[in-house]
């Protein structure tokens, strides 16, 4: 299997879930509070999702927000502020390694978010460990419907 798939993300998720089954959580820039913590776990414990998707795309606003932030823009009201400064750090840390490109923000921001879940889920994190569970980081193009694997957890490399 390559890390490249053409497929609408909706596609994508159910030829990778046995059953076409999935739970589906979404938020602007994929940021993860109790809320989505909780309804995470709630598909993996309760309902045995054994795949967890963070699916960044081009053209995110809450990372073109924060960018814009972080070079002296304005930063937005009410709660896409919170957004936006749950999304800063992975554009400080892209920039910081020497990454400006969009697309090399977007990425650390999946692999961002992806480790934030399994460091603020003991449950994520206990399935992951004992190979219940897969959490992987797509990077989705929606201008030709392809996605990028740029994060996986508790997979073998010999299955990306």
């Amino acid at each position: 299997m390559t890390g490249i798939l053409r497929l609408t993300p909706d596609d994508a998720l159910a030829m990778l879930l046995e059953g076409n089954q999935r739970f589906v959580v979404r938020t602007a820039g994929h940021v993860a509070g109790t809320e989505v913590l909780g309804s995470i776990e709630f598909g993996v414990s309760v309902l045995g999702c054994p795949l967890v998707v963070v699916l960044g795309h081009e053209s995110c606003g809450a990372i073109a927000a924060a960018c814009a932030a972080a070079d002296g823009g304005s930063t937005p009201a009410g709660f896409v502020r919170d957004v936006v400064e749950r999304v800063m750090p992975s554009v400080l840390a892209a920039r910081a390694a020497g990454h400006d490109q969009g697309e090399q923000i977007l990425h650390e921001h999946i692999r961002h978010s992806a480790g934030l879940l399994l460091e603020r889920s003991r449950v994520l994190a206990e399935r992951v460990a004992d190979g219940r569970l897969a959490l992987v980081g797509l990077s989705y193009r929606l201008a030709d419907g392809s996605a990028r694997l740029v994060a996986a957890h508790g997979l073998s490399r010999a299955a990306v």
